[in-house]
């Protein structure tokens, strides 16, 4: 093995461990070598998408984004603590992304009916007497919107090849059908309509001390290595770049000048080639580890 394959080996491992978990690979193979009919065909939008380097950064994206919302929030913090099992959530998640989007279709409905259940067990109340249930069609869709609308942003900026306008459309309608297999009403088909459903929730978003001490957590104390902390800082900032302007004061997130907003593009564009790369596997190899480690948001 040559010395640039051995740092490939090395680097794909490690983010591939941290992303997929210790039995990553064993799910893997599950996903992309089991036969069957799948959701969605291969080289489809959603599978695009998905399946890039760029899911790095539209997941933290994403984290960050649906940290607004109080009761999706307050959830987290009181059901699936991100201190403690950070990781651990990050591959389940993960996972449920991959199986959704290139497992067979039983294996697919088998995630979803996993995730329906949990969420039906995740209930409690806000601190001004608010009931929440997980299960709630509004919440649903406000975890939906803010993922699915973090992950086609940062594939259009950071992916290796974005999609144009029918492309990224045909990727919401895609997403919209996992999304009403988990219980949302009426998801967004279009990207004007996943915009315009982002948008309707401002009113009722709200940086709350729940989100800003996990902000706080993913921002600047990640749980990693010293030596790990660098690259994952610069897809942290390229994430921070995508958030819109309106979440920057309450969540507390680093202000980007105009001249460093070009030099963090530069540098997201760098870090996400360098995870491509990495996760890139020989010619000879299973499907990329990419396709079944991409990071993604919030999910109970």
């Amino acid at each position: 093995m040559t010395p640039v394959a051995r740092v490939r080996h090395r680097l794909g491992a490690e983010l591939f461990r941290r992303v997929a978990g210790p039995d990553g690979a064993r799910h893997r193979e599950r996903i992309h070598g089991t036969p069957g009919p799948r959701w969605f065909e291969a080289g489809s939008p959603i599978a695009r998408v998905h399946g890039d380097a760029s899911m790095f950064v539209g997941g933290i994206r994403a984290v960050l984004l649906q940290t607004m919302h109080p009761a999706a929030m307050t959830a987290v913090a009181e059901h699936s603590g991100y201190r403690g099992d950070m990781w651990g959530r990050l591959a389940r998640t993960s996972r449920f992304i991959a199986v959704t989007t290139f497992g067979t279709e039983a294996h697919a409905q088998q995630a979803v009916d996993a995730v329906r259940a949990i969420h039906e067990r995740v209930t409690g109340t806000l601190p001004d007497g608010t009931p929440y249930v997980a299960s709630d069609p509004h919440l649903l869709l406000w975890v939906h919107v803010a993922e699915v609308q973090s992950f086609l942003l940062a594939h259009q900026v950071y992916g290796k090849h974005p999609l144009d306008q029918a492309g990224r459309d045909e990727y919401v309608a895609q997403t919209a059908v996992v999304a009403r297999r988990l219980g949302v009403l009426d998801p967004p088909t279009t990207e004007a309509e996943l915009d315009a459903a982002v948008e309707s929730f401002r009113p009722e978003l709200d940086a709350t001390d729940h989100a800003r001490e996990a902000v706080s957590f993913l921002v600047w104390h990640p749980p990693l290595p010293i030596a790990a902390r660098p690259p994952y800082g610069v897809l942290v900032a390229a994430a921070v770049g995508l958030m819109p302007v309106w979440t920057r004061r309450p969540l507390r997130l680093p202000w980007l000048p105009v001249s460093e907003r070009t030099v963090v593009r530069a540098l997201g564009k760098a870090a996400t080639g360098t995870v491509r790369w990495a996760l890139r596997p020989p010619p000879e190899s299973q499907p990329p580890a990419a396709t079944s480690a991409s990071p993604s948001a919030v999910r109970q």
